[in-house]
């Protein structure tokens, strides 16, 4: 003798549920990973950090990194420009700056990571004002 299977009726309801979470399910899958490569410290010799003093000649206060760019003397007393790309304004916000902290014809101080290849470009992470104030970056 056959055992008869219960037959199993989904409502229209259930129906639609199941549905709705397997597109949620597929959205989520097909969905693009954040894109992170521009926070990557590769490009950077994070190990070597450097010390620079100068005169701001511009900043950006831009996403996703706000830059300042320095002149600084070098060993012959010629100034160099210096791009020195810093955090976010929403990180640098929190931190206890304003787009105003760094003006053009400031004298600051910035450590940070220098290029690895050689460029005049950094990434600074701790910045001091002419009046002393550190601030990180």
């Amino acid at each position: 003798m056959a055992v008869a299977k219960p037959h199993r009726n989904f409502s229209s309801r259930s129906r639609a549920c199941a549905v709705a979470a397997l597109a949620a399910l597929a959205a989520l899958a097909l969905a693009p990973a954040p894109a992170r490569a521009h926070h990557s410290g590769a490009m950077f010799d994070m190990a070597h950090q450097i010390t620079l003093t100068g005169v701001v000649a511009k900043v950006e206060w831009t996403n996703p990194h706000a830059f300042m760019y320095l002149e600084v003397k070098n060993d012959k007393g010629v100034a160099e420009e210096w791009a020195v790309e810093i955090n976010s304004p929403n990180f640098l916000r929190h931190n206890g700056w304003t787009s105003s902290t760094v003006s053009p014809g400031d004298t600051i101080t910035v450590t940070g990571a220098p290029a690895k290849t050689g460029s005049r470009f950094m990434h600074g992470m701790l910045v001091e004002l002419a009046s002393g104030v550190q601030l990180r970056s």
